[in-house]
């Protein structure tokens, strides 16, 4: 399934109603239940000489662990980050997005991403803990399993 950006979302890096926003798609594989995108930033991302800015690959991979969260039905918002840069990332340069998640605990998901180029080298890696806000009992759940999981975090 095919994530565009919404056209009345102003998030700055999936939404279509922000005018400097980075409007990246992705694409939802529910049977591997991973999120993938691929993308280009142009110099407008730019840090120092030529290389995207350390803060926009942390949003890349901020955004595209966020969008796994779909896979379990609910709204989550991070609540830790922590991101490698393992090699600079180059301004203009066709790139693969990808994020998976690795366990769930209680109200907490932990999502890792990776940002790849065209060759599949591994450019930054990040790790996530996204924290489940809204009400599942609307999504069906049970509320038992709602008050335990809230004592588990």
């Amino acid at each position: 399934m095919l994530l565009e950006p919404n056209p009345t979302n102003v998030c700055f890096g999936c939404g279509g109603a922000n005018t400097r926003g980075m409007l990246l798609t992705f694409e939802q594989d529910d049977s591997a239940r991973r999120i993938v995108g691929n993308f280009r930033l142009g110099a407008e991302y730019q840090g120092g000489g030529g290389f995207i800015h350390g803060g926009i690959i942390a949003t890349v991979l901020d955004e595209v662990m966020g969008k796994v969260n779909r896979f379990r039905g609910v709204r989550a918002v991070t609540a830790e980050l922590n991101v490698e840069y393992l090699k600079p990332v180059r301004v203009d340069e066709d790139l693969i997005v990808e994020a998976h998640e690795v366990e769930k605990s209680g109200r907490n998901l932990h999502h890792v991403g990776e940002i790849r180029n065209q060759a599949g080298q591994v450019l930054a890696r990040g790790r996530g803990r996204f924290v489940i806000i809204e009400p599942r009992e609307s999504r069906g759940e049970n509320t038992a399993e709602i008050a335990r999981d809230n004592k588990s975090s």
